[in-house]
């Protein structure tokens, strides 16, 4: 599945890029589409820091990022380091004490803070003390008055805060900016949105919630995280490819979901669940056939139970991560370098998902055999590593069983959900 980013450069005086601005964007069309605000900015956070990387978007340079009431009393600027963001507050946030003491917290712990489109209210006592917390105002240079954008320019003057217009359209524009005092400029005078694109996997299972009920026990069991997180193959992805960002790319590979969790910790993960059930809460995602995911559980089951069987010093979890991923190519549509170049994943692992021999690549050729019903390849296969025919049945039997089993439960929670909702 694509997924898609907005980066439109923000300009100094000089016309040199100092900032970007990272928009929301749900295909190669460069509009903004009507869609809900959380959903908007919980999809730019995670297509922009998990799926093509802020580094990537950013070039070292901050982005600004618009955050919603909502986002912000969940303290998600936090995810971020305070020199990869700008925090825009979007004119629909109300002035309040609590807004203005998370922006406070925020400019504590190193964030620059900028409001969006603001309109100073005479009748709304914290107006001016949320300006005081911040370091930007934007001002949409059409839509905003004479008038308005007098008496913002001249609080921003009072309170030392940098201007910045929005929409500069024309070089009369830019310049009649920068004679007002303005000294940070975006617009398509200088550049229209350049939108960026790379490949997400579709959520299918709605795990999350579970793990956040796991997270949020007194003693959350990382034994039952690592399994929920196992068991959904977006969620896995995601996992490994936050891992492997350059905040928390770890120095030794991963082989398993548990030690992925272990390195991450478990606040951290808690975090990124929340942004996760925002962008799914408030929209519909694109969901992988049936057929797939339960290709994906059946391939993931079997490689760890033939592996448990056959050979003493495996590690069961780097099998199913090697069936779990086996399909990537054709989910994501990439080419597995590409996929696997993002994933912090074991040599062997990556090896066999790129066809090198080794036990992995022994165990999913087998899998694979007995997905195509090409028994003769699948007894010779069986044989070589000291399976009987009866043997390979039972745990295929089982494998297909277990991802039924999963399948059913979604089932479940799904009507339940949707009945509770009507």
């Amino acid at each position: 599945m694509e997924v898609f980013v907005a980066r439109q450069p923000i300009f100094n005086e000089n016309e040199e890029v100092i900032a970007y601005e990272l928009l929301y964007r749900n295909n190669q069309e460069n509009i903004f589409p009507n869609i809900d605000g959380d959903r908007a900015t919980a999809d730019v956070i995670i297509n922009s820091f998990l799926n093509i990387g802020i580094d990537q978007l950013s070039a070292g340079k901050p982005c600004f990022i618009n955050f919603t009431e909502t986002l912000l009393k969940l303290k998600v600027p936090t995810y971020f380091r305070p020199r990869e963001i700008v925090v825009e507050i979007l004119e629909t946030v109300e002035p309040s004490p609590e807004i203005i003491s998370i922006c406070r917290e925020l400019r504590q712990l190193g964030y620059k803070i900028a409001l969006d489109d603001f309109v100073f209210d005479k009748e709304n006592p914290y107006c001016r003390e949320l300006m005081k917390q911040a370091d930007y105002i934007k001002v949409d240079m059409l839509t905003a008055t004479e008038k308005k954008r007098e008496e913002i320019e001249l609080l921003a003057r009072l309170l030392d805060l940098k201007l910045l217009a929005e929409k500069v359209e024309t070089r009369e524009d830019f310049e009649e900016a920068k004679k007002r005092g303005y000294s940070l400029f975006q617009g398509y005078f200088f550049s229209k949105p350049i939108i960026l694109r790379t490949y997400d996997v579709p959520v299918y299972f709605h795990s999350y919630y579970e793990v956040i009920q796991s997270l949020e026990m007194n003693e959350p069991s990382i034994e039952r995280i690592s399994q929920l997180i196992e068991q959904d193959i977006s969620l896995s992805y995601k996992l490994l490819k936050l891992i492997n960002s350059p905040a928390y790319r770890p120095k030794h590979k991963i082989s398993s979901i548990r030690q992925a969790i272990i390195l991450l910790g478990l606040i951290e993960i808690q975090r990124w669940i929340y942004v996760l059930a925002i962008r799914d809460m408030t929209g519909t995602a694109k969901q992988m056939s049936e057929e797939v995911i339960k290709l994906c559980l059946t391939r993931a089951k079997m490689c760890e139970l033939i592996s448990t069987k056959v050979f003493e010093e495996a590690v069961p979890s780097s099998y199913f991560l090697t069936g779990m991923f086996s399909l990537m190519e054709s989910i994501i549509g990439q080419p597995i370098e590409k996929v696997l170049k993002d994933m912090p994943l074991q040599d062997d692992i990556c090896d066999a998902l790129r066809g090198k021999e080794n036990n992995l690549k022994k165990v999913l050729d087998l899998v694979i055999a007995i997905e195509k019903a090409d028994w003769e390849n699948a007894s010779q296969r069986g044989l070589d590593i000291r399976l009987t025919q009866l043997e390979v049945n039972q745990f295929y039997a089982h494998s297909c069983q277990w991802a039924e089993g999963l399948l059913r439960a979604e089932y479940l929670k799904d009507g339940n959900h949707s009945r509770l909702n009507n």
